[in-house]
């Protein structure tokens, strides 16, 4: 199968994967990384290793140079006002539960109400139904219609009771994109803040959390050719000031007694112990490879084989496909049903014919309960993606059903 990207040169899994001409379509999990990050990450280990903030040596100043930049990388890339608005964590995850632990847990008080959309990661619901128990408050789901469109009857159920709306700004099901823009501008016209889930967002288009008006916004690194391991939260100065650390002990302190503590700075004292330094190297480099190529110019490639995959399988029979009709509505991620056919048993299928795709419940499963599906699969596509390899797909995805013991 000819395969030919410009881009496909800069990652080393391409040519050194054991899996040679692996169709890889399951980048809405984890993307893979270009040799830029892999260097980046491996000058650091080789050059610069040593703990940063703590040591007064010239070694540990060039980690915390590194460490510094590339927070300052990552704050340029969300539109932050500064760069100690943002605070590295682990993933998306760890930073929606960061808000959760300290800014919900002190703010959300008894009969408040935080809304959600049905569309939500797992990740963006299980934080709010912690609160929600421990403070006796109410979790709203606003419900789209089956493209994923939100009527605007569904904004009405952001009042002034509200105290906290957190919706990702693509869905990782459907991959519509939100209009959290709108939301934050009835949130805070109701005086809750807005919190926004970016992990599928930050790898597609630019983000400028200013211009939205995010209160919080949250990314993680391997969405978007960074590493594994390292993610950022994005919170306004004023809110982060104000609020509790989330884990304690280590480099988060400023002055500790038998009786208590005080904390450091805004941001350092939300990152506790050893920091991920290479790994927030990584990150900021792959950002910088990233705005190399064009946010724009990665949203068309994935738009353009988006639209070829979908006409594709709109021509093969029963192929169900789930989500907005407009392949541009996607971010490059199309998920389906095959009548008869288990989305696991079609993954597995496809997986013998080298090809890479996720099926299951995609950690949503109230959106699939609401769709009434709850299992499918789902073909995701990045910059390095190519039409050969969507042809090859649509090739194979056109005999899941005879393989599976069908005669039609």
């Amino acid at each position: 199968m000819a395969i030919e990207n410009k881009y496909r040169k800069d990652f080393p899994f391409f040519s050194q994967n054991p899996e040679k001409g692996l169709v890889y379509f399951d980048n809405a999990a984890t993307t893979h990384r270009p040799y830029l990050v892999i260097d980046a990450m491996t000058h650091f280990h080789a050059t610069q290793n040593a703990n940063p903030l703590r040591g007064l040596y010239t070694l540990s100043e060039r980690a915390t140079k590194a460490y510094e930049d590339a927070r300052a990388t990552v704050a340029a890339f969300l539109g932050a006002s500064r760069p100690e608005e943002i605070i590295f964590t682990r993933n998306t995850s760890e930073s929606l539960n960061l808000i959760a632990y300290t800014w919900a847990m002190d703010n959300i008080k008894e009969g408040d109400e935080i809304v959600v959309s049905i569309m939500e990661h797992h990740s963006n619901i299980c934080p709010w139904q912690m609160v929600a128990k421990a403070k006796n408050a109410v979790l709203k789901f606003m419900e789209c219609d089956k493209f994923g469109n939100l009527p605007e009857s569904e904004f009405e159920k952001i009042t002034s009771k509200t105290k906290l709306v957190s919706f990702g700004h693509v869905s990782n099901v459907l991959g519509i994109t939100n209009p959290v823009k709108r939301l934050a501008e009835i949130a805070h016209k109701n005086g809750a803040i807005m919190v926004v889930d970016g992990a599928q967002s930050a790898p597609h288009f630019g983000i400028n959390v200013q211009e939205i008006g995010a209160d919080f916004y949250a990314i993680s690194g391997h969405k978007f050719g960074g590493p594994m391991g390292i993610g950022a939260l994005y919170g306004r100065y004023e809110l982060l000031d104000n609020m509790s650390p989330f884990l304690r002990g280590g480099e988060m302190i400023e002055y500790v007694t038998r009786e208590g503590a005080t904390w450091a700075e805004v941001p350092h004292k939300f990152e506790a112990g050893t920091v991920n330094a290479s790994g927030a190297v990584g990150m900021a480099a792959a950002i910088r490879y990233l705005k190399s190529i064009g946010l724009d110019n990665i949203e068309a490639h994935c738009d353009k084989l988006a639209k070829m995959m979908m006409d594709g399988m709109k021509e093969i029979p029963y192929i169900n496909l789930i989500g907005n009709e407009d392949p541009s509505k996607h971010s490059g991620i199309v998920t389906f049903t095959v009548d008869g056919v288990h989305p696991h048993d079609i993954a597995s299928l496809l997986s013998d014919e080298n090809i890479a795709i996720r099926a299951g419940h995609h950690c949503a499963q109230p959106l699939g309960k609401y769709l009434g599906v709850q299992s499918s699969a789902r073909a995701s596509m990045y910059l390095y993606n190519t039409e050969d390899e969507v042809s090859y797909f649509l090739d194979k995805i056109a005999q899941v059903r005879k393989w599976s013991g069908y005669k039609d």
